[in-house]
């Protein structure tokens, strides 16, 4: 089973007040948001498809910030960028242009936050597959 890094481009339609759990609420603007995880359990890249389960409400659990947004009536994923077997995840998300939500989806690394308000726009996923490509050829073993 493939595994590495992903970023979920989510969008949201109209803007919301999502509680995320124990991190509280957030108030969203619509929009794209990116979501940059890892998938290097067990199931490698399959967690990608319960991020869609979740957003198209074929599974109601939340165990993970992201699953909330995720399951918020209308929001979908737009697009997934992956970068297999790279360990880039905290790179990634630092580097994407937008504005970090603090306290979502990195509660297991020093990171304020693994998920951005990208606005609006059609060059959101090639702006993601280029940060994705840059983080991957600085990380490279030189």
């Amino acid at each position: 089973m493939a595994s590495g890094t992903y970023t979920l481009l989510i969008d949201l339609p109209e803007a919301a007040t999502i509680t995320f759990g124990a991190a509280g609420e957030r108030d969203l603007d619509e929009g794209i948001y990116a979501y940059t995880g890892s998938a290097f359990g067990p199931g490698g890249f399959s967690r990608i498809d319960r991020h869609r389960r979740v957003a198209t409400g074929d599974n109601d659990a939340r165990h993970w910030h992201v699953d909330y947004l995720l399951g918020h009536p209308g929001t979908g994923v737009a697009a997934v960028v992956r970068s297999v077997d790279a360990d880039i995840e905290c790179a990634v998300s630092r580097r994407l242009a937008g504005e970090p939500i603090p306290g979502i989806g990195a509660s297991d690394c020093g990171c304020d936050s693994h998920l951005v308000s990208c606005g609006q726009g059609s060059g959101i996923v090639g702006d993601v597959r280029r940060v994705h490509a840059a983080v991957r050829e600085s990380s490279r073993p030189r």
